[in-house]
């Protein structure tokens, strides 16, 4: 009995050794992880209030050199910048609401197994994930269309995402029983006042992720604005801040002596500032969204 005992004791022991060492290992390299995600994101911060000279050699790791508001003054004074702030929350605002409307009404419409050729209707939708008319085409017709350097053009054109489509109809498959529209069907419910009234107030998680995902496209978007857009007062803040660079930088290669050495430090220190201006606002908004992100990413993957 006594060495029963002690084989025992021993296997607990030996078994509760592995489960600390495998416990450890996880959390460092969890660290780890951590670290190197987070560490480009504070590198960028701290490098914004540092002398570039410091950053280009090398000086600048967990804290700023030589400490200043510089970048950020500069930035900030631009008369640009509040005006593509200004159309660039119009253009995220009214451009999610659209591309919420657009995805998951055609979303809920092929999670439906009684809309008459869903599964076609559905490769018609996953073709164009994959070919499209290509640049020429797509701005010519933009243009027939009179949307050329319109407000519309950056919200319109491009609101419907397959993607985004594809995944909530999986959300809406998984996640809304069947029952409840038989339900619906006996208190006399139709289908426009079934998906207002009922599915959207279930579907805050798919909407959500969908509004994120929507929301940041719409905020870091500068292409479209540079194809599509002339005019200087529809620039979004992503076309704003690409155009200070590149002036920026011009400046500096072009000038000579001391001038060109103020406007390549000027230059350097506008690219951190101008990373930390264009992210700041979005990622103060994921903080209110993430608990439903988590849940609707996880719900929509599921395959039906």
């Amino acid at each position: 009995m006594a060495g029963t005992a002690q084989l025992n004791v021993g296997s607990k022991r030996k078994r509760w050794s592995s489960d600390n060492i495998s416990e450890i290992m996880l959390y460092v390299w969890t660290v780890l992880v951590l670290i190197v995600t987070l560490y480009p994101l504070y590198f960028i911060v701290i490098a914004s209030f540092s002398d570039p000279y410091a950053v280009g050699n090398g000086k600048v790791w967990l804290l700023p050199s030589g400490f200043t508001f510089d970048g950020y003054k500069e930035l900030l004074n631009h008369p640009r910048i509040w005006i593509g702030y200004r159309n660039t929350i119009a253009y995220t605002i009214v451009g999610t609401l659209i591309g919420l409307a657009v995805n998951l009404s055609a979303a809920y419409a092929l999670s439906r197994k009684d809309l008459f050729g869903r599964k076609t209707i559905t490769l018609f939708f996953i073709f164009t994930m994959f070919f499209n008319g290509g640049l020429i085409p797509t701005f010519l017709t933009i243009r027939d269309f009179g949307l050329y350097d319109t407000f519309l053009v950056l919200v319109l054109p491009f609101a419907v995402g397959v993607f985004d489509i594809i995944v909530a109809r999986t959300f809406f498959q998984n996640s809304i029983p069947a029952d409840l529209w038989e339900a619906a069907q006996v208190d006399g419910c139709g289908n426009l006042r079934y998906y207002f009234m009922i599915v959207l107030p279930l579907s805050k998680a798919i909407i959500s992720v969908l509004a994120l995902w929507i929301a940041v496209g719409h905020w870091n978007s500068y292409f479209n604005a540079l194809i599509y857009i002339k005019d200087d007062a529809l620039y979004p803040l992503q076309l704003v801040l690409r155009n200070i660079l590149i002036t920026n930088q011009m400046q500096s290669d072009m000038g000579t002596g001391e001038a060109a050495q103020v406007a390549l430090r000027l230059a350097n220190m506008l690219r951190y500032s101008v990373i930390i201006v264009a992210t700041i606002p979005i990622m103060c908004i994921y903080p209110f969204v993430q608990k439903y992100f988590n849940q609707g990413v996880m719900i929509g993957a599921v395959k039906s």
